[in-house]
């Protein structure tokens, strides 16, 4: 129950700050789009709990959560698939722009840099092969396709005003795709409160910000992908 009522007001958010947006620009402006980008977030989010444990477990004996990560890959593919979407468009592609690849390269090592220093900075504990197998896989084969590919594609639809900054055009789903990435990290509700911690936050959201730049300047979420497993795993391989 904890879980859908964090969902639930995540979504509230969404939509709150999403329809304020929108009334700033409303001929650039589409609510059929951002309900649809709603609907992905608690999506997702269902399956990644499994139904809100709804739904038994496979690995019973596992930590991590395999099930739920598969599940809601294998949604957000199938979602990609769809006439209004299409896998090339949301990114789910390995060319890459013509020319985009030097510009990326400095801020992929960017990317690198600042979780290689939080994994120096915050040393933890000896993985076992398990954990070490989840980190380099789940994390950014599943959130990124989520995040930067089908729920920014839905977004950049509901806000069609765009602002040419660092190389890229920007514009309000950007924005918002990187809070709700901070959010499902940081937020949530436990014993009748809702907690929020901004440490988390800003170590989810800010380096979303860059792999919202790579997935708009490459036009593809393979580096994205890499480079998300990589800031999981780096921890443990250090």
């Amino acid at each position: 129950m904890n879980g859908l009522i964090a969902i639930i007001a995540i979504v509230a958010i969404l939509l709150v700050a999403g329809t304020a947006l929108g009334l700033i620009r409303r001929d650039r402006f589409s609510l059929r789009w951002l309900l649809v980008a709603a609907a992905l977030v608690f999506v997702n989010d269902l399956l990644l709990t499994r139904g809100y444990g709804l739904i038994p477990r496979v690995l019973a004996d596992s930590d991590w959560n395999w099930e739920g990560k598969v599940l809601a890959l294998l949604a957000t593919l199938a979602i990609a698939a769809l006439p209004a979407f299409g896998w090339r468009r949301v990114g789910l592609t390995l060319r890459q722009e013509p020319g985009s690849l030097k510009a990326a390269v400095p801020v992929a090592l960017l990317y690198c840099a600042f979780f290689a220093a939080l994994a120096l900075a915050f040393p933890g504990d000896a993985p076992d092969a398990e954990a070490v197998a989840f980190q380099l896989t789940m994390p950014g084969f599943e959130e990124e396709p989520f995040y930067r590919g089908i729920l920014l594609f839905a977004l950049a639809r509901a806000f069609a005003g765009r602002v040419r900054f660092l190389g890229v055009d920007w514009h309000w789903g950007a924005i918002l795709s990187c809070v709700l990435f901070g959010l499902a990290h940081a937020f949530g509700h436990s014993d009748g409160s809702f907690s929020f911690d901004p440490v988390i936050m800003a170590l989810t959201a800010v380096p979303s910000l860059l792999a919202i730049w790579l997935v708009l300047r490459t036009r593809s979420l393979l580096l994205p992908v890499l480079l998300h497993n990589f800031g999981n795993a780096i921890g443990y391989l250090l």
